[in-house]
């Protein structure tokens, strides 16, 4: 049975699913889906095409679903925001719905752990497991990998893919891409290392060592970090590593790093 709080406004159409738990002046329009276990806190407001996953928790004065801020939306676009299962959006989070020429749809994954006053903008798709520390801020068109962390007081350049598994230092400033795996830091950030902390808690000692091997070549090298990748993806079988390769070779707003020398 759902719990709904008497002052809360629940348009007609709004779909709820069971044990959804809404508290007290919080909006939800007609367009939204609120799977099993949801718990929409006071004073939040969900608008526009909006799914929310199973067991998902939104605190209070979050709003999601609002039209992107982007000068070319039109009311009547059909834009929406997917939001998976088992999240946690604190308090004043703000996800705007995608927009037309992007996709359409903003979309966060599974188990992510959105901080207070970060800001997911028009057509950000983030994966699952990811955490933005408080202001942590992307966007339209941002890329997140899964088991990334992002810190606080941390912006992410429009259109600028991270891969998965990255460490982004908090105030930072992101303006280009960060391969998966990485540690980046600084404003404006560059690639400092792997992130030794995330792949240890993830990957098996042979997966570590095959990256610590190709980080040394890609970054500390006098070779183009591109021709580095092409000739891993020919001659390493480790997948984490020809992710990081392809990753690098399909890069359009190059990856930030200070070329440091070193033993190959």
């Amino acid at each position: 049975m759902s719990n709904i709080h008497a002052s809360a406004v629940i348009a007609e159409g709004a779909k709820l699913g069971k044990n959804v738990k809404i508290g007290a002046f919080t909006h939800i329009s007609s367009k939204c889906v609120l799977e099993d276990n949801v718990e929409i806190m006071q004073g939040a407001g969900v608008y526009g095409d909006t799914l929310i996953g199973e067991g998902t928790k939104i605190y209070p004065y979050v709003i999601i679903g609002l039209p992107p801020q982007d000068i070319g939306h039109k009311p009547e676009d059909d834009v929406k925001v997917r939001i998976g299962k088992n999240n946690v959006l604190r308090e004043f989070v703000t996800v705007n719905a995608g927009t037309i020429h992007g996709g359409g749809t903003t979309r966060i994954g599974d188990d992510c752990f959105i901080m207070i006053y970060s800001h997911i903008a028009h057509d950000c798709q983030v994966g699952d497991s990811v955490i933005m520390a408080n202001n942590a801020t992307l966007a339209g068109h941002v890329e997140i990998g899964s088991h990334t962390v992002i810190g606080g007081m941390t912006p992410i350049h429009q259109f600028v893919h991270v891969g998965e598994g990255c460490m982004i230092g908090g105030a930072s400033a992101i303006s280009q891409d960060i391969p998966p795996f990485c540690l980046a830091e600084g404003n404006r950030a560059v690639v400092k290392g792997l992130n030794a902390i995330g792949i240890k808690r993830r990957f098996e000692k042979e997966d570590i060592r095959a990256l610590q091997r190709a980080y040394r070549k890609l970054f500390r090298s006098n070779q183009p970090i591109k021709e580095v990748a092409q000739e891993l993806i020919k001659n390493e079988n480790n997948e984490k590593v020809r992710q990081m390769c392809d990753f690098i070779l399909k890069t359009k707003r190059g990856i930030p790093y200070e070329r440091k020398q070193g033993n190959k």
